[in-house]
């Protein structure tokens, strides 16, 4: 971190996850807020954040999936994961960008689609083999939470579909997702001449976390019980 941080770059970094493929309940974070005030994605020019999608846990809605089904759903759960970070990515790649509507017409929008489709696979899925779910379409919308606010039938910190538990291996078919304390609240008022220094080293907080959740997803199935502490949380640390 930057001599501008030194009391400060300290942080304790944890994974949020469960079982396999399990369904984590919210959206992935994003990383620790950005210097400013700023404005949301929502066509508003900012510093901040954008803020993170959260969209409803699935699995909990599920009934008992016959051994038959189970890796096609497995696969459509995870599927609903990497659909979420894209479209965080893409949240974090076009701020600025569009009016009043453009997070919902461009990113909530066409993930509700996705969502509704994956959906849909999973129901017929375990229909092939037992009574066919229905209703799991009411769970496809999806909302923006500012800052990374986890927002109702949500739970902060966590992403969509559940990867490995805190301290396993990067081994499940879902990663799970590395939550950060944020930092900004924690400064005291920053002097103007240490304001841009300080600025860029909050945006690179952000930068290393969405690193991070990168590697964690594309190691999946890579190392042993330690392997996302040392390989990935150590470093962030």
């Amino acid at each position: 971190m930057s001599r501008a941080l030194p009391k400060y770059n300290k942080r304790r970094v944890g994974i949020i996850g469960g079982a396999a493929a399990v369904v984590l309940s919210g959206a992935v974070i994003a990383g620790s807020a950005l210097a400013g005030e700023g404005a949301n994605n929502d066509g508003q020019d900012g510093a901040a954040s954008p803020g993170t999608i959260a969209c409803p846990a699935v699995e909990g809605s599920l009934p008992a999936v016959p051994a038959s089904a189970k890796a096609e759903v497995d696969r459509n759960l995870a599927l609903l994961q990497t659909q979420i970070q894209e479209a965080n990515k893409r949240l974090v790649d076009t701020v600025g960008q569009g009016g009043a509507n453009f997070v919902q017409n461009a990113i909530l929008g066409p993930l509700e689609d996705k969502r509704v489709a994956t959906l849909n696979r999973i129901e017929t899925a375990i229909g092939r083999a037992a009574a066919k779910p229905e209703g799991l379409e009411k769970l496809a919308p999806c909302q923006l939470n500012q800052g990374g606010a986890a927002g109702a039938g949500d739970q902060a910190g966590a992403g969509e579909e559940a990867g490995a538990g805190a301290g396993a291996g990067n081994d499940a078919g879902a990663p799970g997702t590395i939550s950060c304390p944020a930092v900004e609240g924690s400064l005291p008022a920053i002097p103007a001449s240490a304001k841009a220094e300080v600025d860029r080293n909050l945006a690179l907080l952000d930068t290393q976390i969405q690193e991070a959740n990168k590697r964690l997803v594309d190691t999946v199935g890579q190392g042993g019980a330690n392997f996302v502490q040392n390989a990935i949380l150590g470093p962030l640390e």
